[in-house]
């Protein structure tokens, strides 16, 4: 029983680490691509502002600086649909400063008192109008597509294709008030053109200056539809900008990866296995060992007990009849422990419905201490149990206390345990 218990044991130790080793566990792999957020989840706000430059040959006869001062803004809210495809929607203003035709006073925006801004003279004459609309991009992070999304990363840039639609705004210089007028002369009614389209392109430049705020840095290029020049004039202009601004991205920021199944190698438990089985040979070799033992101890247990040929002290007036009770005592003790107490007492009971008298012999076994020691502890254990008695109320007169120096058994070492005792017996 003992082995198949050990044996037990070891294949539990044994087995732990495979089971472990087989745990499947679970973790995000980017390589099956990202789920979708919620809907409210990645949602951004965009205020940007800087200048732009119209890029026309009519434009061109403008000095370049005059050009490039005027500014610009948009105003843009978007969601990202995954780490890589994201839209974005809103409003886009433009100062818009070009030239045209001294004798084209019919163009948008025709300003005869910008004559000193032209770099070829009084042929030329300046535009000076605004454009406010709408647009909308596409984006699409060409960060995370080359290396990969990382969460937290600090740039990211990002190009991005759109549309616009704008309506054009001109202060009247022509009636002399200032005023500001929408669309060409005459309201755009004989073909000046009022609204006009546009396709954009550009990089837009992240920062992360937190995880909810991002500084940004748009350079962009617009194709406008019909350079105002007036009635049948309709080309397309090049719109390059640059502009400056801040982003700020609602509820949750980040994305995750589909959730896969790993399970971790199986390592080589050979070297467990060895080691497991060395020690399962040791405990059967201890086994063995204790069986051995104590099959020595059970056949000098019921071998005949020899008396000694010399009697010692009063051994002699001991019958052969075996012990009334018999107390026994830890290692180098003489107290009576709790347990013994209930024999002790079991004893005084009988002793009270008797009248015999009793001789109490004490012992110690000679295999451990020395004569002086065992001597002492039997004197002491016999007569702490006979002054016991007497304190429960047995006659002294009846109980006589002696000491026998030998051995109560004679099986060993190994039955030592067995000779530290007070024998009781009747005095007949």
């Amino acid at each position: 029983m003992k082995k198949i218990t050990l044996l037990a044991c070891a294949c539990a130790l044994f087995l732990a680490p495979a089971v472990n080793a087989q745990e499947v566990q679970y973790v995000e792999d980017p390589a099956q691509g990202y789920i979708f957020n919620r809907m409210q989840d990645n949602w951004f706000i965009q205020a940007e502002g800087g200048v732009g430059v119209m890029m026309s040959y009519r434009d061109a006869k403008m000095k370049l600086g005059k050009r490039f001062l005027a500014p610009k803004a948009n105003l843009f809210i978007g969601k990202w649909f995954s780490p890589l495809l994201g839209v974005r929607i809103g409003g886009h203003f433009e100062q818009m400063k070009g030239a045209t035709d001294m004798n084209n006073i019919n163009a948008i925006g025709y300003r005869a008192d910008m004559a000193d801004q032209m770099k070829d003279g009084p042929d030329y004459a300046g535009q000076l109008f605004n454009r406010i609309g709408v647009t909308g991009d596409v984006l699409f992070n060409v960060t995370n597509w080359i290396c990969g999304y990382k969460p937290g990363r600090f740039y990211n840039a990002t190009v991005y294709a759109g549309a616009s639609t704008s309506w054009n705004f001109y202060k009247d210089q022509r009636n002399g008030d200032g005023s500001w007028k929408y669309g060409g002369w005459n309201n755009g009614k004989d073909g000046w053109h009022d609204r006009n389209f546009a396709l954009q392109a550009g990089l837009l430049n992240s920062f992360a200056l937190g995880k909810h705020v991002d500084l940004l840095l748009d350079l962009r290029f617009d194709m406008i539809q019909e350079h105002m020049d007036g009635s049948g004039r309709k080309t397309w202009i090049e719109y390059p900008s640059a502009m400056l601004g801040f982003a700020y991205k609602f509820g949750k920021t980040e994305w995750n990866a589909p959730v896969v199944p790993i399970c971790p190698q199986v390592r080589d438990n050979s070297a467990d296995l060895d080691n497991l089985r060395n020690q399962l040979a040791k405990a059967n070799a201890k086994i063995r060992d204790l069986e051995n033992q104590l099959n020595e101890c059970l056949k000098k247990k019921n071998a005949p007990v020899t008396p000694p040929t010399t009697p010692q002290n009063n051994l002699t007036t001991i019958s052969n009849e075996a012990p009334l009770a018999t107390i026994y005592y830890p290692r180098g003790k003489s107290y009576i422990t709790p347990v013994q107490m209930e024999v002790v007492n079991a004893v005084a009971e009988v002793m009270k419905q008797e009248n015999d008298n009793y001789i109490l012999t004490g012992w110690a076994d000679n295999y451990t201490g020395n004569d002086e020691i065992n001597i002492k502890l039997r004197h002491d254990r016999v007569n702490g149990v006979k002054n016991t008695l007497i304190e429960k109320g047995i006659d002294g007169g009846r109980l006589q206390a002696e000491t026998n120096n030998g051995n109560l058994v004679d099986y060993g070492p190994q039955c030592a345990p067995l000779g530290r005792a007070v024998t009781i017996q009747r005095n007949k």
